[in-house]
């Protein structure tokens, strides 16, 4: 059961963008993306709200969260984060094992 959260940073003066551009740039993505249990790690930025940006973090489980949380990586976030005067709004989600419904299926075009 993969456990994704979708975490909304909000700032000013662009502060949002920079500070995911800075994660990129320093490597820390990259670093968490092969951290054990990492499925995905992605910045992405809302059209109609520039101070924001959306990062999706999805994990096989709450165990490799509880580990990345515990893990020196956060230490950087955090300062980077508060260099920044970042806000977040954080959702949760847990996967559902069985899979998109064949009937939602029919509106997917792959």
């Amino acid at each position: 059961m993969a456990v994704t959260v979708n975490i909304y940073y909000s700032g000013v003066n662009g502060n949002a963008r920079k500070f995911a551009k800075e994660m990129i740039a320093s490597g820390i993505v990259n670093d968490i993306r092969a951290e054990e249990g990492n499925l995905r790690y992605e910045y992405f930025f809302p059209m109609e709200d520039s101070e924001t940006v959306l990062l999706i973090d999805s994990w096989t489980d709450q165990q490799a969260i509880d580990v990345h949380h515990a893990s020196p990586m956060m230490d950087k976030i955090i300062e980077l984060r508060d260099q920044y005067d970042l806000h977040m709004k954080v959702e949760r989600y847990v996967s559902d094992e069985a899979g998109v419904p064949a009937k939602d299926m029919a509106f997917v075009k792959e």
